[in-house]
């Protein structure tokens, strides 16, 4: 067996293993421990991350349209499946809608991504002759805009308007999220390891020369945009899910910075650092600082903790990371068995060199 197909198995095995302790937590704890919350969000903001880091860490292209696309995922995903008997309840200022219909769940989450798709396809036309600077304004303003159109009280009996849209299926288990967003993340990572994936490397390292080489740019650029929207308006659907209900004013601009910083945490131009980062993010944002907003634990006269302090604290975290790890935890590599096989020598010639140890010394 080669190198190849031992570490794929391996990491077949790593998953399959890991959801299987996520299946025997949810028999012994409590469905309501935070645990569950932050390990749904993050399965579903590393879906979201790794479907921008196709477009902005591979293809080179830097767009701040993620918010929008995932708004069209979910507003696709709520609208098509809320059962007709509950429209009338969601509906009630616009005479229970004008879709009188619900789809199957699976068939939501694929419309919500083809329909996420096909904006970014008819955007992209323009926006992507655009580079740099330009192209992230572009796609910014879009997110701004699809926003203010959904809410437009004149497309209500369909969004809604600026009102919540609610009972739709939701999931109550982990692993519904896990699944769906690890079969998305192998998607992404097939395409990346295709020619396709090559052919968006050489467009992101230098356009002149990708073009020489027979690289159709327009071609290219499109197909990683659009293939980059309809994950997020996968992440989107499973956002709604999560979220029980879903309103545009969630999907802000705030939303895309979160998930730029999470790429950029774990490396421009790796998924498994996407992964990684995204864990990271929502565990400490959303519980391992929780007690920092908590004046409770004050001590004496010191009333430092209070709410809000969690963020400050988190914004030092973060310009911490971006300060002394520019390339993210992961850099644009990969995390592999081997390195994994590797971290412990890594660490003793780490803790050796910490303690003016020489290179010679610390590897006897």
């Amino acid at each position: 067996m080669d190198k190849k197909k031992r570490n794929s198995l391996i990491a077949f095995g790593l998953i399959a293993a890991m959801l299987l302790i996520i299946f025997v937590l949810e028999q012994i704890m409590p469905r309501g421990h935070m645990l569950f919350v932050v390990l749904k969000k993050s399965a579903i903001y590393a879906l979201v991350a790794v479907s921008m880091n196709l477009l902005n860490g591979f293809t080179g292209l830097f767009s701040l349209g993620q918010a929008g696309f995932m708004l069209i995922g979910a507003y696709t995903y709520a609208v098509l499946t809320i059962p007709v008997a509950d429209r009338a309840g969601v509906y009630f200022y616009y005479d229970g809608g004008l879709i009188q219909f619900a789809l199957p769940v699976v068939v939501g989450i694929l419309l919500a991504g083809l329909a996420a798709a096909l904006f970014a396809w008819l955007i992209g036309l323009p926006v992507l002759k655009l580079k740099s600077d330009y192209l992230a304004i572009a796609t910014l303003g879009f997110a701004e805009i699809i926003r203010a159109v959904v809410q437009w009280d004149k497309l209500g009996p369909i969004t809604n308007g600026s009102n919540l849209l609610k009972r739709y299926p939701s999931f109550d288990s982990t692993l519904f999220p896990f699944i769906v967003a690890g079969i998305c993340i192998a998607i992404i990572v097939l395409l990346i390891n295709s020619s396709y994936g090559r052919a968006f490397k050489a467009i992101r390292e230098d356009e002149i020369a990708a073009e020489a080489m027979g690289i159709n740019l327009a071609k290219h650029k499109m197909l990683s945009f659009v293939i980059s929207s309809f994950f997020a308006g996968v992440g989107g659907a499973l956002l709604a899910m999560f979220q029980d209900t879903i309103t545009a004013n969630a999907f802000k601009t705030a939303m895309t910075y979160e998930i730029l910083l999470i790429v950029v945490i774990g490396g421009i131009g790796s998924i498994t650092g996407s992964c990684i980062a995204s864990f990271l993010f929502v565990s400490c944002s959303e519980w391992w600082m929780r007690f920092l907003d908590m004046d409770k634990y004050n001590i004496g006269d010191l009333n430092i903790l209070r709410p809000g302090f969690r963020m400050v604290i988190f914004s030092i975290v973060i310009m911490i990371m971006v300060l002394f790890y520019r390339k993210g935890i992961m850099g644009d590599k990969e995390l592999s068995i081997d390195s994994l096989l590797a971290l412990p020598k890594k660490l003793k010639r780490g803790i050796g060199r910490l303690f003016g140890k020489s290179k010679g010394e610390v590897t006897k």
